[in-house]
């Protein structure tokens, strides 16, 4: 196979691949914008939840049956504990609060983007992982080296490295 026969070969490649990485890309890129906004209330709505867990918690322990990163208490009332996003009675187990949740596609969306490996998503993050590496080595094959196009995509290439690292860096 000559040169030329291997960027023809590559140009294809890159062509499907990145058509077939279209879907997977907006999805990606549409749940990592709101993931930017994570710390804010941005598109979430009150989901009111009333349960009833185990009894005389600690604040570590309620805010683990409560599944929630952390219980804020303000003040404690004989049984009754009363934190920021309502109240737990650690007699009864009886638990009133409510937490800000996304609309359940955006929230399909962010968990789609946040895919842990053991997860059913895993296998398509590699995928996608290994894709957009080939997306990356492949763009190097769609011009002659000699090009003027290539080497002014060289410098593009210097510039984008350069600031991933400054970014990193911060």
């Amino acid at each position: 196979m000559t040169m030329k026969d291997f960027r023809i070969y590559m140009r294809l490649g890159h062509r499907y691949v990145g058509f077939f990485m279209v879907g997977i890309m907006l999805v990606y890129s549409l749940s990592g914008m709101l993931l930017v906004f994570r710390d804010t209330d941005f598109l979430k709505y009150d989901n009111h939840i009333q349960t009833k867990v185990a009894t005389n918690l600690d604040d570590k322990g309620l805010a683990k049956a409560l599944k929630m990163r952390g219980v804020d208490v303000t003040k404690r009332e004989g049984d009754v504990v009363y934190f920021k996003e309502g109240q737990y009675n650690a007699v009864t187990g009886e638990a009133d609060y409510t937490v800000k949740k996304l609309p359940v596609v955006l929230d399909k969306m962010v968990n789609f983007h946040k895919a842990p490996s053991k997860g059913s998503m895993g296998g398509l993050n590699v995928l996608f992982g290994l894709s957009l590496l080939f997306f990356v080595l492949s763009s190097f094959f769609l011009f002659a080296p000699s090009s003027k196009i290539f080497k002014r995509g060289l410098a593009f290439v210097a510039v984008g490295a350069v600031l991933s690292v400054i970014l990193l860096m911060l």
